[in-house]
């Protein structure tokens, strides 16, 4: 099971999940490389991890310090030991930054560079905060975070294509434009002698006869 919880501290509301325990928390590495994921853990502490989705225009590390909070009590909270003690340290670090391999336990992780984590001490459980998000909750099956990728993947192929049409659009507009600017360039002489003609008519000398009268 995945439990979703709702952040509406910051401008516009933000995406949490965790995995009903450590074990649960590896389906989200399934879908990593779609979304843009925080990984939130309890350090030195057996927890389930949470995950905030990032948006496309927020950088990890320079989110509200009241999301990163939410984040860091539910961190807290999903932890049986962490739970019941004070001052818990909570790292988070991009997904990408996780480094996981075969001789590790279950939930156990580390990182490929340190510098790409922060840490955050969490000096008590504060249930204002956990009883907001818990108004929030709702529960669904693994799949429905696949079911979430296929849809992001969707919404990510119609921007694409429309971005592609776009594209089409301005690169028409373009040639069309240089295809007009060649013709004036082409036909510029053709078209002031056309114009001296026009505006020419019989002309007549400083005597008043007329060119036709010259014999």
């Amino acid at each position: 099971m995945v439990y979703y919880f709702t952040s509406n501290v910051a401008d516009s509301p933000a995406v949490i999940y965790v995995g009903k325990d450590k074990f649960e928390s590896k389906v989200h590495g399934a879908i990593h490389t779609v979304f843009a994921q925080l990984n939130f853990h309890a350090d030195n502490l057996s927890s389930a991890h949470v995950y905030l989705r990032l948006k496309p225009d927020q950088e990890w590390d320079k989110l509200p310090a009241g999301l990163i909070e939410d984040c860091a009590q539910l961190t807290k909270a999903n932890s049986i030991e962490g739970n019941k003690k004070d001052n818990v340290t909570v790292i988070y670090t991009p997904w990408s930054n996780l480094l996981k391999n075969a001789s590790m336990a279950t939930g156990q992780v580390s990182f490929k560079d340190q510098k790409k984590t922060r840490t955050i001490l969490v000096a008590t459980r504060l249930n204002p905060t956990i009883n907001r998000l818990m108004k929030t909750r709702t529960v669904a099956s693994a799949d429905g975070l696949f079911a979430d990728k296929e849809k992001h993947l969707s919404e990510l192929r119609a921007k694409a294509r429309e971005k592609a049409k776009e594209a089409r659009k301005e690169e028409e507009r373009l040639m069309k434009e240089r295809r007009e600017e060649k013709y004036k360039r082409e036909h510029a002489y053709e078209d002031l002698m056309n114009d001296e003609e026009d505006g020419g008519g019989k002309r007549s000398n400083q005597d008043g006869w007329d060119d036709d009268d010259f014999m």
